[in-house]
């Protein structure tokens, strides 16, 4: 459940309110009417107006910006793979390999770090 005075953006509108999707708002009160589909009242600064919303309708704003972020990066790294042709980053970009990828070689670089130690244990034993 999200606080009062929590600012949040209109992503959905689920009811056709005529919600402005995009819009920042901010929470202004629970409705706690068990018969009701509506979560939250929240308030539009830039409409001046006051709205009814279900939690679906709206989400935290730094959830929404990081999503952005995320989204623009992609774009970017699509963009730069695809000006210098690079087929291996954007296939893994469009997989979503890229994660997996960083990770698979720190652990490869951890068994190899691994395997020398024990290396250097079995020729100082000998």
């Amino acid at each position: 459940m999200l606080r009062l005075g929590e600012k949040v953006t209109v992503v959905e509108d689920t009811f056709e309110q005529n919600l402005p999707i995009g819009h920042h708002a901010y929470i202004i009160a629970y409705d706690r009417n068990p018969d009701n589909a509506f979560d939250y009242v929240i308030r539009i600064p830039s409409l001046n107006r006051n709205f009814f919303v279900p939690a679906a309708d709206i989400e935290l704003e730094s959830v929404v910006l990081k999503q952005e972020a995320e989204r623009v990066e992609r774009e970017a790294l699509i963009d730069f793979a695809l000006s210098t042709y690079n087929e291996k980053l954007f296939f893994q970009v469009l997989n979503g390999e890229l994660e997996s990828a960083e990770e698979e070689e720190e652990t490869a670089e951890n068994l190899s770090q691994a395997d020398f130690i024990k290396q250097v244990n079995l020729r100082a034993w000998i």
